[in-house]
């Protein structure tokens, strides 16, 4: 069966065959004709979400603390990170905004996107 030439996701309708197809060919092998048109359609496929369906980037401080639960962390161990007790207790609280210092800190010692941390300031 020949494969039909790879066309920008317009409409929901090309973005619903799209997934058609994608469903088909999930598993192909990568670096074969089959894998490589897998790829281009799932970028299709997300530039298409990205524009029509965003999704808001998470709240800051809600990621500081989902990545605290996932690292097994306590406030006391952002002590080192942000500042003292006190500073910890109001960045957390939404009392006192992240300086760059502590976003690039947040970034380096616990691997928060940047990205999420600024929408903080």
């Amino acid at each position: 069966m020949p494969m039909r030439a790879l066309k920008l996701i317009r409409t929901k309708s090309d973005y619903e065959e799209a997934l058609g197809e994608v469903e088909q060919l999930w598993g192909a092998r990568r670096g074969t004709p089959k894998g490589d048109r897998l790829d281009v359609l799932a970028t299709l496929i997300d530039v298409y979400e990205n524009e029509h369906h965003p999704i808001d980037p998470p709240d800051p401080i809600d990621a500081i603390k989902f990545r605290m639960e996932q690292q097994g962390l306590v406030r006391k161990d952002l002590e080192g990170i942000i500042g003292t007790r006190t500073r910890v207790a109001e960045v957390l609280n939404r009392r006192r905004p992240l300086s760059i210092g502590m976003i690039r800190r947040l970034h380096a010692k616990l691997g928060v996107p940047a990205e999420i941390l600024i929408h903080a300031t």
